[in-house]
């Protein structure tokens, strides 16, 4: 894993067991259109951001109470010369609970400032894991409007 890849973290005072199966409602703090599952390795979703922009994805890793992982087999994101930059990229989050707290970095592989998409999806990323992942797993409901600062 390169220095350089995209990465967030937090802290909730959640298990990782109840994180990782509220991560992989994937629409409950993402609000894309979902289809597929992704609770189990193996599983297969696509998620879809309107028109013809979907990300088809693999879970690519999962180790109970500890990871979790998609990899993007396929996407096209049709706003960017590069449409299929994210392809062969991987959605990673790692949990680590102590106490009644749940640590969890997430970081996205491939996703470098070098990135064509780079200066829209780090702020987009900040937003649905700092703002939308953690009030979905604080309150049960996502933040699907970014505030403007």
């Amino acid at each position: 894993m390169e220095a350089n890849n995209y990465s967030r973290n937090f802290t909730v005072n959640l298990s990782a067991a109840e994180i990782m199966q509220k991560i992989s409602n994937v629409p409950g703090w993402w609000g894309v259109s979902f289809t597929g599952s992704a609770s189990n390795k193996d599983d297969n979703f696509v998620i879809e951001m309107g028109g013809d922009s979907f990300f088809n994805c693999t879970v690519s890793e999962l180790v109970p109470a500890k990871k979790i992982a998609w990899l993007v087999a396929d996407c096209n994101m049709p706003w960017y010369k590069d449409k299929k930059e994210w392809a062969g990229t991987k959605m990673v989050f790692d949990l680590d609970e102590h106490d009644g707290s749940t640590h969890v970095m997430f970081t996205h592989e491939g996703l470098t400032p070098d990135s064509e998409c780079y200066v829209d999806c780090e702020p987009g990323w900040t937003h649905w894991i700092q703002t939308s992942l953690v009030s979905y797993l604080t309150t049960g409901n996502g933040v699907f409007r970014k505030s403007t600062k």
